[in-house]
């Protein structure tokens, strides 16, 4: 059983940055993908960054590239999600969620087995 737990997130202005932290208890993420989705008030859950945990490789959503960057930290067996040039359309809890394995389908929410309980963004303008 892999438990998440996230933090980093807060209130930010428009234009600002803010750093998610996923954590990992019960087992190490190796061969496992990790990704963030957020879900803002009326709206379905999103995905917005995911990264193979064994290779590195990393994958976005349209609306974040080139602001947002997930990384790995095999040291700590966290997985961050760095944001830059936030938007209030950014506002939104974001999720941890986790798979064992690659998926070609990182980006559905249906095929991850672990969440976490999630962190508020919120970005003013």
């Amino acid at each position: 059983q892999v438990q998440l737990v996230e933090s980093g997130g807060g209130l930010v202005q428009a234009g600002g940055s803010l750093r998610l932290s996923c954590a990992a208890s019960g087992r190490t993420f190796s061969n496992y993908c990790v990704a963030w989705f957020r879900q803002a008030p009326g709206k379905e859950r999103e995905f917005v960054a995911a990264i193979r945990w064994s290779v590195g490789s990393t994958y976005y959503a349209e609306s974040v590239k080139g602001r947002f960057t997930i990384s790995r930290d095999n040291a700590k067996n966290t997985v961050d999600l760095q944001m830059n040039s936030l938007k209030p359309e950014d506002s939104a809890v974001y999720y941890c969620a986790a798979r064992w394995g690659y998926t070609p389908t990182y980006y559905s929410t249906d095929r991850y087995d672990y969440w976490g309980q999630g962190t508020q963004v919120t970005v003013s303008s």
